[in-house]
């Protein structure tokens, strides 16, 4: 048996393998329609009662959390989207479209974007390989049984990225991934040095409504920020991605972003926006195929 050695015992070969097992390729920025200055992509990921049930958490107070980003929030972000006309993306684990599948239909009725996000919201490092693919293919059939609309794009759980999800992305056709943090815009993402021909679209802490908002009764987490202090970070990330002419792509919750007092940040974030003239408000996929148009022209610098 192979001793096991510490991370600077590796050689080159070791190292320099795990880095570009998956690495940022081109930054695909190209002019956004209509001439406008900045991609707005706003997205929700809809745990609901997944996050407790992954944990094998069941106890009715846990539950109770996910069921009200079901019963109260997802209808309060709904109609703040339909007040200013702008769609969304939202990444619906498989087991919440089940247990809430007119919810599901009801993005895919309004015109937004319906994507994947795990079975049940599981970790897919802990996962081996055949479970993780297993679980992948499962959750888009269930959401296509039940909205009627195959997803083309993906968010990992807890943005839970293993080392075989890209190559479980490529196997199921999806066009484009939302987990990563490598780029503030659009890029290819590269296996082994290889173009994958695959879109991310890059999340960040930063634009993530949880560490801002998250609430732990028996730790340590407690929602320090308040919400308006939020907004304003996201409108000066937002003012940054205009002045560049990149995009600006924001993570929400519903059992989180959904509540009144910080649903005050969303619908004055969008107020905000959409005062400018010149922002593409566009889906997550819409996104992904505007920018793969790229792919086929001449490389451009990655940074």
């Amino acid at each position: 048996m192979n001793a096991v050695t510490e991370p600077w015992q590796w050689d080159e070969a070791t190292w320099r393998g795990h880095v570009e097992r998956v690495r940022a390729g081109r930054r695909l920025a190209p002019p956004w329609p209509g001439g406008a200055k900045v991609a707005v992509a706003l997205s929700f990921d809809s745990d609901h009662e997944t996050i407790p049930l992954r944990e094998g958490e069941t106890r009715p107070g846990k539950l109770a959390q996910g069921e009200y980003g079901s019963r109260v929030a997802a209808p309060r972000i709904l109609a703040a989207l339909e007040k200013y006309g702008v769609p969304a993306s939202f990444f619906m684990p498989a087991v919440s479209a089940l247990l809430h599948p007119d919810e599901a239909r009801s993005y895919v009725a309004a015109g937004h974007e319906i994507a994947a996000h795990g079975w049940i919201h599981e970790r897919n490092m802990l996962l081996e390989p055949a479970d993780e693919r297993v679980l992948a293919a499962r959750a888009l059939d269930t959401l296509e049984e039940i909205t009627g609309v195959r997803p083309v794009g993906v968010r990992t759980p807890s943005w839970d990225f293993s080392d075989t999800t890209l190559q479980i992305t490529a196997e199921l056709g999806l066009i484009y991934d939302s987990s990563l943090m490598a780029d503030d815009d659009c890029y290819e993402l590269l296996s082994h040095g290889r173009p994958t021909g695959i879109v991310e679209l890059p999340v960040e802490w930063i634009r993530d409504d949880a560490p801002y908002f998250m609430m732990e009764r028996y730790g340590s987490l407690r929602p320090y920020t308040p919400p308006r202090d939020v907004l304003q970070l996201w409108c000066d990330e937002f003012d940054g991605a205009r002045a560049e002419g990149g995009m600006f792509q924001l993570t929400m919750h519903p059992h989180i972003i959904g509540h009144r007092a910080r649903m005050v940040v969303l619908t004055e974030l969008l107020a905000y926006m959409s005062a400018c003239d010149d922002v593409w408000f566009a889906t997550h996929a819409q996104i992904a195929e505007h920018v793969r148009t790229e792919l086929s022209g001449p490389a451009t610098p990655t940074g």
